[in-house]
């Protein structure tokens, strides 16, 4: 397919971009490209450390969807070998390691997830860097650690500061950003995309062509968007995030939770909202706007994408119907629990009948959420997590904003 003009494709592809090394040689590359008709090799790499994606893990794939749009050949690295080292951008610790059963399971999820952020995997080259990792010799990995020096790897934020700190750095974890690095030789990347806490790694990429006799890829990055608390990286292990497997309703109402600075970063990074539009939301906002209905519709959008427009439809019905009417839905999803699970006299400690219904995953999380006003049974407020709950065919229990359901005993 010919290549759009540069400048079309310049502005298309760096809406929201953090960090870009550098863009002279970005438009260079892209030049040559429109020049020669050979698509530029676009890579981003992924360790399947788990098994479900967050709306924070798509703005990198939708930048690499954004350049196979443009004709590009995108080049999506499994890092099923690297996981088993583990990346330790951002950390204070190592992290754990990763079997390579595990992190191919994980995998399989990943590219599914991918799919549903609108990659073309047919169109994807799809490559496991254990294909050139774990074949290397130690003569090999010798060869690898000479091209960096101790000083150069503690220039990482990270590493600087566990050395400083007296917290340990394990040897293995040094040979991270040069497997990363390795990584980009191995598919002759042009370009590579990654988050701004992937910086040092990506640098280092450039750095191995240049030895490999290369040209250096590209480095452009994404920013770090924060979670539904506004403040922390969007996170599973904080719990503030929207996962991809969401339901329509959950994800229309974790969405109506951000806190109201949020919308604009949101709708430039999770959604295909145009820029003009965003420009029109954020003036408003600005001028004295009720967010409330911004925000909706950044909902809509969001659940829309990886939904459709008739369960973006539904959940913003839901949501009005439980949240602003304060009502319950008619169809209540079912709470099934077993009659042997109840105490003699058919009750149940409140903290222990959350858990067992799903509504809360531990006992500390049920009598927290009690505790912090968040539990109804048949709408009456609860205040004591131990108190005895008559449990009843057709009890209904609501736990925080969007866990609800009615008992069914079997």
């Amino acid at each position: 397919m010919p290549f759009r003009p540069v400048h079309e494709q310049l502005e298309y592809l760096l809406r929201g971009v953090a960090d870009l090394v550098s863009r002279e040689e970005l438009e260079r590359k892209l030049a040559e490209s429109y020049r020669t008709g050979r698509p530029l090799r676009v890579k981003l790499g992924i360790d399947p450390t788990g098994r479900e994606l967050t709306l924070g893990h798509t703005v990198p794939l939708r930048k690499l969807k954004a350049f196979q749009d443009l004709g590009h050949q995108a080049v999506l690295i499994i890092g099923d070998y690297t996981a088993t080292v583990g990346d330790p951008t951002g950390r204070n610790e190592a992290r754990p390691q990763l079997t390579q059963e595990e992190t191919r399971a994980n995998a399989a999820t990943y590219l599914e997830q991918a799919r549903r952020v609108g990659l073309d995997i047919e169109r994807t080259e799809v490559r496991y860097n254990s294909e050139w990792l774990a074949g290397l010799t130690f003569a090999d990995v010798i060869r690898l650690a000479s091209t960096m020096t101790v000083a150069r790897m503690l220039e990482r934020e990270d590493f600087g500061k566990r050395y400083a700190e007296g917290r340990p750095i394990f040897l293995h974890e040094f040979f991270y950003p040069l497997m990363q690095g390795t990584d980009s030789v191995a598919v002759r990347a042009d370009v590579e995309l990654g988050g701004t806490d992937q910086r040092f790694n990506l640098l280092v990429g450039r750095e191995l062509q240049r030895e490999a006799g290369q040209e250096p890829q590209v480095c452009l990055m994404t920013p770090i968007v924060e979670g539904l608390d506004g403040v922390e990286k969007m996170s599973k292990s904080l719990g503030n995030y929207i996962g991809l497997n969401d339901s329509p309703e959950d994800m229309y109402g974790k969405t109506m939770s951000i806190p109201d600075t949020l919308i604009v970063r949101y709708l430039t990074y999770f959604t295909e909202v145009p820029v003009s539009r965003v420009r029109e939301i954020e003036a408003a906002m600005a001028a004295g706007a009720n967010p409330r209905d911004f925000k909706m519709e950044l909902a809509r959008e969001i659940v829309r994408l990886y939904h459709g427009e008739e369960a973006a439809r539904q959940a913003e019905e839901h949501f009005r119907t439980v949240f602003q009417r304060r009502e319950l839905p008619g169809d209540l999803p079912e709470l099934p629990l077993g009659r042997q699970d109840l105490e003699p006299g058919g009750t149940l400690p409140l903290f222990r009948l959350l858990v067992l219904l799903g509504l809360a995953q531990s006992s500390s999380e049920a009598r927290r959420l009690v505790e912090q006003g968040g539990v109804t049974l048949d709408g009456e407020r609860a205040a004591d997590p131990l108190a005895p709950v008559p449990v009843r065919d057709g009890l209904v229990v609501r736990a925080g904003k969007r866990r609800y359901g009615r008992v069914v005993l079997r």
